[in-house]
């Protein structure tokens, strides 16, 4: 524990500014990052008489061993620096929210010749317009086919689209007129991006343009005695009204806003958001965290906002942000919003009306989501407690091992042999740490010597690490090595407990590797999968936990993970070796080339029997490259036939296709 006055800058090297300060701990990673409208007032606070600090507050400075600060001119500023470096030193003292699920968005990819409409998860990409987000993927899918009566846009995927243009013919949403079916030409790009475009701007709330339209052709329809196209009108109103009612209206006014609740206690909050757009509730989405910090309710929601719009411009900022409590600095975070909206934003406290009554609304949402969190938390700590304790008890180890590695060999008959280290903290998986090796030191099988290998380099690097920040001194590194920037990295924390894939031979070799570098605090075992016995270094006879006990089912699910994410490993490099395109060999040949090659012939095969002139008329073909690519085609050997795994049948290249 470290003392706050042995950091303590003096009063007059602080600035009387705004700015962004962080702190430091021992190792020089970044624990805490804050800004202030003063940085001199507000550091001053850090380093008072620890009994006067808040406990968490308390626990940060005496975390801490250095603290530094940048100056800014403006308070926007200082949110936007605070907000990126929260974001990449990911500081284990500042509150981060985290989603309780991947919320589904449907998006338009307007980024396309031929816009597609699709279910989306994850980050979001330029030139793709997304709405929502919402509470299940099929609640997409069902809006989208009620509306594609009215707004034929394409949903297929790109293979799907270059199958149906090499064939010529649509598919079945083509036929039913769900599609417009721009692959065989039935619609030019230009037509087919305005239907794309009017998708999106019903999706954006304006409805009652597009409705009142077809009204209108309803009528004209029926009093030219057209009632076929009538019907067909009224059943496309149908459906959009459909559509329009499984979001209500909530907001009489046509507004565009979102809703923002907060509910916590002393060690936890969650977080409810409302998106209301055209007086609708097109998405919600939730967030609960821990109360790493003396943080109160204007804290959280300034926190809330930054996560929530920080990668957001334009339409995605409403108009209007309510929120339960103001930031403490209202004027900076207005300000910030408008800049990302490009427009004023509003951002205030409902007072009354329609907008209280909802917010009520999502402020019950968010006091049930922190009931129901910790419902599940509650069990799921004892649980995961009670398992870490049984390992501890079983491997006769010190204390609980918090962070457990696991490795796994995998290769099929020798050949792209690589290696996988899972991590998981506390008994949760912690997939940002998961790491892939590939064997280098040798050549064909043998797990026993590839798992010495994988232990060795994992642990070098741990060592280097501790060389680095000088939590160990060797003799290997220069006076010069350059500071530590305040990341995490990639191997810089040891585990407690180390888990291999197998048995006997598998635990020697892992202790082997930690023995030659000296490693003496690190715990190794060993799961077989056969009996799922327990081996430990140096011992003859396995530990047998029950079978019901919490302990084994932790380490077989460890394990079982460190071995799917070898096999997938393994099995894309083995899928990118079989792929290699006979187009490979030809020198100056890029990969936009290639495609274009491909795109215009249709595959392999057909170039394959290609002239060179028929080859010259590939846009940026030439005619020494054309002669190449021939001669490159001429000597590759005959692919084997691809088989299907699950049937064993042999697939034949079809000329629509594409073997690259």
């Amino acid at each position: 524990m470290a003392d706050p006055s042995s950091y303590r800058p003096k009063p007059g090297q602080i600035p009387d500014s705004p700015g962004v300060y962080k702190f430091r701990d021992e190792h020089r990673r970044v624990i805490y990052v804050g800004k202030a409208k003063s940085l001199r007032q507000r550091l001053a606070n850090y380093f008072q008489d620890l009994a006067s600090l808040h406990p968490r507050t308390r626990t940060m400075v005496t975390t801490a061993a250095s603290v530094e600060w940048t100056v800014v001119s403006t308070e926007v500023e200082a949110l936007q620096l605070e907000y990126s470096w929260i974001k990449e030193f990911d500081p284990r003292f500042n509150v981060k929210y985290r989603d309780d699920k991947s919320y589904p968005y449907l998006a338009v990819t307007l980024n396309e010749e031929f816009p597609r409409v699709q279910v989306m998860r994850g980050a979001k990409k330029k030139g793709v317009r997304y709405f929502g987000p919402y509470g299940h993927a099929w609640a997409i899918r069902e809006t989208v086919d009620l509306m594609l009566r009215v707004f034929p846009v394409r949903t297929c995927s790109a293979g799907v689209l270059r199958n149906h243009q090499q064939k010529g013919r649509p598919c079945l949403l083509g036929y039913i007129g769900k599609c417009s079916a721009p692959c065989v030409g039935r619609v030019t790009p230009e037509e087919h991006r305005e239907l794309a475009e009017e998708f999106c701007d019903f999706m954006a709330g304006r409805t009652g343009t597009y409705i009142r339209r077809l009204e209108k052709q309803m009528t004209a329809a029926a009093d030219e005695m057209e009632y076929e196209k009538a019907a067909r009108l009224r059943d496309d109103i149908g459906a959009l009204k459909r559509a329009l009612e499984k979001n209500a209206v909530v907001l009489a006014d046509a507004t565009d806003a979102d809703l923002i609740a907060v509910a916590e206690d002393e060690l936890e909050a969650a977080v409810q958001i409302f998106h209301v757009r055209g007086g609708r509730v097109r998405g919600l989405r939730g967030w609960v965290t821990d109360k790493v910090e003396a943080v109160d309710t204007a804290g959280l929601v300034e926190h809330a906002l930054q996560q929530l719009y920080g990668e957001e411009k334009g339409d995605a900022v409403p108009k209007e942000v309510l929120v339960p409590a103001l930031p403490e600095d209202t004027g900076a975070v207005s300000q910030w919003l408008s800049e990302r909206r490009g427009s004023n934003v509003s951002l205030r406290i409902p007072q009354r009306g329609d907008k209280k009554d909802l917010m009520e609304t999502v402020q019950r949402n968010a006091q049930q989501a922190l009931a129901l969190h910790k419902t599940k938390r509650a069990s799921d700590l004892t649980t995961r407690s009670r398992a870490l304790e049984e390992i501890a008890e079983a491997l006769g180890l010190d204390s609980a091992p918090l962070r457990i590695e696991c490795f796994d060999i995998s290769h099929l008959q020798g050949e792209d042999v690589v290696a996988s280290m899972v991590v998981f903290e506390d008994g949760l998986a912690r997939k940002s740490e998961y790491r892939r090796f590939q064997i280098k030191g040798f050549e064909g099988q043998d797990d026993v010597r590839s798992m010495h290998e994988v232990i060795s380099r994992r642990f070098k690097r741990y060592l280097a690490e501790k060389d680095r920040t000088g939590e160990w001194i060797g003799e290997d590194v220069p006076e010069d090595a350059p500071e530590d920037d305040g990341k995490r990295k990639r191997f810089a924390y040891p585990p407690q407990l180390v888990v291999v894939d197998g048995g006997q031979p598998q635990v020697a070799a892992a202790q082997r590797a930690l023995d030659e570098l000296g490693i003496d605090d690190v715990a190794v075992c060993g799961l077989a999968k056969r009996l799922e016995e327990v081996w430990l270094p140096h011992e003859d006879d396995p530990v047998v936990l029950p079978r019901s006990s919490e302990g084994l089912y932790l380490l077989q699910r460890v394990r079982d993970t460190a071995h799917d994410f070898a096999i997938r490993y393994q099995r894309s490099k083995r899928t990118k070796r079989i792929r290699i395109s006979p187009l490979d060999a030809v020198p100056g040949l890029g990969e936009t080339r290639k495609q274009a090659l491909i795109k215009h012939f249709g595959s392999v095969k057909r170039l394959k029997q290609a002239t060179i002139e028929q080859i010259c008329e590939v846009p940026g073909m030439g005619r020494k490259t054309a002669e190449s690519v021939v001669v490159a085609l001429a000597q590759a050997a005959p692919a084997a036939p691809a088989v299907n795994t699950a049937t064993g049948e042999i697939i034949e290249e079809n000329d629509g296709g594409s073997t690259t």
